[in-house]
This record gives C-alpha cells, sequence and structure tokens, in this order.
C-alpha cells in the first residue's frame, strides 16, 4: 500500500494526480472528509485516490477543481491518468486517436472502443478477466472524450453485420448499444456503414484494421492481436489498406439504409418479447 507522506509524484501520472490532488486540498485548509463532503464522496475515497490506489472519475476531477479552485487542473490532467492505466500495449494506439483528425476503422466481431456504451465495454472486458473491471471499463470509455475536443476527428466506422447480431452482454446490452450507434445518424463526423452479409467475399477478409490520419504526419495503419498491437506506417502496408478501405466503403449499405438495418436488428432481434397481454417477459 503506498503510503501517503512516500508518495512519489513522478512514478507514474496516477501518483502525479494524487500529490497535486493532495497539495490543492492542503492549500485551501480543508481535510479529505470536508473535500469529500464538498464533492460529494468519503473522505476514503479522497484518500484512496490522493495515495494512487483509486482512479479518479472525470466528475470527481471537474468537482474537485471547483472546490479547490484549481482552474480546471485536474480535469485536464485526468485524461492524461486514464491514458496512463491502459494496457502498455495499447497507449501509443490511444495518443493516435487523440492527435487523429480522421479515424477509419473496419470491425468483424465487435463495436469500436470509441461506440461503446459502459455496459457492452464491460461485457467485452470482463469475458475473461473480471478483477477491476469497473475501473478498466472507465479507462476504456474515457477514450471517447477525443469526440468532445473543439476540433474532433472525422470517424469512420465500418462494421460486419456480425457485429450486429454477435449478442454480448444479453438483449437489453445489445440495445443500448445499438441505440447509440442509431444516436450518431445526424451527426457528420461520426459515420457507421454496415457490410451486409449479403455482399460475400469482400477486401476485409484478412481482419480488422484502423486508419489513424494526420495534417503532416503519415498515416498509420493499425492492427491488433491477442495482447498486442501493431501500428504501422510502413508506406506498402498503408496503401494496401487504404485501398482495401475504399473497397469496404463501396461494398458497406449507405449510411442510411446502414441506420435502417442496425435499426431492424435492434428492434427484431433484441426488442422487447411481450406475453399475449402486452406485458414484458422476465
Amino acid at each position: 500500500m503506498t503510503h501517503i507522506n512516500t508518495l512519489d509524484p513522478g512514478a507514474s501520472p496516477l501518483d502525479y494526480y494524487g500529490f497535486e490532488l493532495r497539495r490543492y486540498r492542503e492549500s485551501a485548509g480543508l481535510t479529505q472528509k470536508q473535500l469529500g463532503s464538498i464533492v460529494y464522496c468519503t473522505g476514503s475515497l479522497v484518500g484512496q485516490i490522493e495515495t494512487a490506489r483509486k482512479l479518479p472519475t472525470l466528475q470527481f476531477s471537474e468537482r474537485a477543481d471547483i472546490a479547490l479552485g484549481t482552474g480546471g487542473a485536474l480535469s485536464r490532467l485526468h485524461e492524461l491518468v486514464m491514458r496512463s492505466q491502459l494496457p502498455a500495449w495499447f497507449q501509443q494506439v490511444a495518443e493516435l486517436e487523440a492527435r487523429a483528425i480522421e479515424i477509419c476503422t473496419f470491425h468483424t466481431h465487435l463495436v469500436h472502443g470509441l461506440l461503446q456504451t459502459k455496459a457492452y465495454a464491460s461485457a467485452v472486458l470482463g469475458a475473461v478477466e473480471r478483477s477491476d473491471l469497473e475501473d478498466r471499463t472507465s479507462v476504456r470509455l474515457a477514450r471517447q472524450r477525443i469526440f468532445e475536443k473543439v476540433e474532433p476527428p472525422v470517424f469512420w466506422a465500418i462494421v460486419s453485420e456480425a457485429v450486429l447480431h454477435q449478442e454480448i452482454g444479453g438483449p437489453e446490452v445489445m440495445r443500448e448499444q445499438l441505440a447509440k450507434l442509431l444516436s450518431f445518424e445526424n451527426d457528420p463526423r461520426i459515420n457507421i456503414q454496415v457490410l451486409p452479409f449479403s455482399v460475400g467475399a469482400h477486401a476485409g477478409l484478412q481482419g480488422s484494421f484502423d486508419l489513424f490520419r494526420f495534417p503532416s504526419d503519415p498515416t498509420i495503419v493499425y492492427t491488433e492481436g491477442y495482447g498486442s498491437g501493431h501500428p504501422t506506417a510502413n508506406p506498402d502496408t498503408v496503401k494496401d489498406c487504404s485501398l482495401r478501405y475504399d473497397h469496404l466503403q463501396a461494398a458497406a449499405l449507405s449510411l442510411k439504409d446502414s441506420a435502417e438495418l442496425i435499426r431492424r436488428v435492434m428492434e427484431e432481434r433484441y426488442g422487447e418479447q411481450r406475453d399475449s397481454g402486452g406485458d414484458p417477459v422476465a
């Protein structure tokens, strides 16, 4: 257990956050319990965050910023803290997501992490390992803050129709997830196309991949294996995957038809089942 008096602010972004929170709190003349009562949590939780034993939430950071008059310092630091908690092999990808002006993704079996709901993300992350699941889920969802930037990236997602039918977390979780995909229907920066089963053989049969484009840096192709990620700027790979993505977009349903298919699957496959009296079946 990390002791508050020996906390090293240089050990990690989480340790630095805890060190700064403690410094701001003490400068304000507040105890942990007093700060907790102001930001609607326990003094014990404040202590756990100060000693890098608990991840701060964005809500906690925003409330603490107001209570301690930090000028938003903790909220700004929160993004770095959450990114540092990603698996080491994925941290570079999160940085690519944060810097890119355009992200193009193709997924064959699940919804991309930047579009996942909390329940869906939890079900995916908890499929094999359930320890620290709440924190790991929060870390994944924190990546979605890139869409809140003043100039968010343009995001194109092509998903296999199989993604809509792969029941992850149960019908209720899938209804919520597909409803979230539909919520972007009128957002010109977040575009979702479905590659239907009927297309047969296609340019993405080798698997999922992402393309990251930047104002001046080379385009990056990212593929993923079990516990490892493979970003590359190799011109031949980038050219090949860019061409494949063009073909996938041409083969996929239009944005309008994709939304209609998502809505149909949500209603027909994951809609509430009712008995003869019209009441939901448990």
